[in-house]
């Protein structure tokens, strides 16, 4: 007698069934889980730790409020990258919060003590062979960018995001996509190039 396998369920589908029929620690679970994810995403994208916290906290929220609408057609790290890009553009229609700082001023609120990004456990090797300088130089070449360039250039680079994951996140083709991130490239390089003593 033949019996019908069925492949198991992941931890996240498991965590993000149980927190669509209401259960809250298995939805606080997946919070634990991603939350620094999330956060250093939205702080890439705002440059600030107050706003990386207050689109972070949304975030989560919005997806609590709809995750029993979760049909699992992406992972569940790309419905939070689209729900925290989402929370992002409309607060900055809204202009509820500040622009993005600059670098400088980045440097100074850390001094102070205030929080900045979450530290990766696991940087990628790239990002620890350059010193904490060219970082800087190069996180205020990204936030000098459009919006829209700002955008994709991070989901790639930073986050390491794929071409279709990026599309399912903004939501646009992969052609788009592509074209967006060659148009940042160029332009970030332009911006480097003007400042290329700074970087060696």
């Amino acid at each position: 007698m033949f019996s019908i396998w069925t492949p198991r369920k992941s931890d996240d589908e498991v965590l993000i069934a149980a927190s669509g029929k209401g259960d809250t620690e298995a939805f606080d679970e997946l919070i634990r889980k991603y939350e620094k994810r999330v956060y250093n995403f939205a702080y890439r994208l705002t440059g600030n730790s107050s706003d990386a916290a207050d689109v972070a906290q949304e975030a989560f929220i919005r997806a609590y409020r709809s995750v029993k609408s979760f049909r699992g057609d992406s992972s569940f790290t790309t419905w939070m990258y689209r729900i925290t890009t989402n929370i992002y553009l409309d607060m900055r229609k809204k202009a509820s919060f500040g622009k993005v700082v600059s670098i400088e001023e980045r440097a100074e609120k850390k001094e102070s003590g205030r929080s900045a990004e979450i530290a990766d456990p696991a940087p990628p090797p790239e990002e620890l062979a350059i010193t904490e300088e060219r970082r800087k130089i190069i996180r205020d070449a990204v936030n000098s960018l459009p919006e829209q360039h700002r955008i994709v250039i991070t989901l790639f680079r930073f986050e390491e995001r794929t071409y279709e994951e990026i599309a399912s996140i903004l939501n646009i083709p992969v052609g788009t996509v592509k074209s967006r991130i060659n148009r940042a490239g160029l332009a970030l390089a332009k911006i480097l190039q003007a400042r290329k003593d700074e970087l060696f």
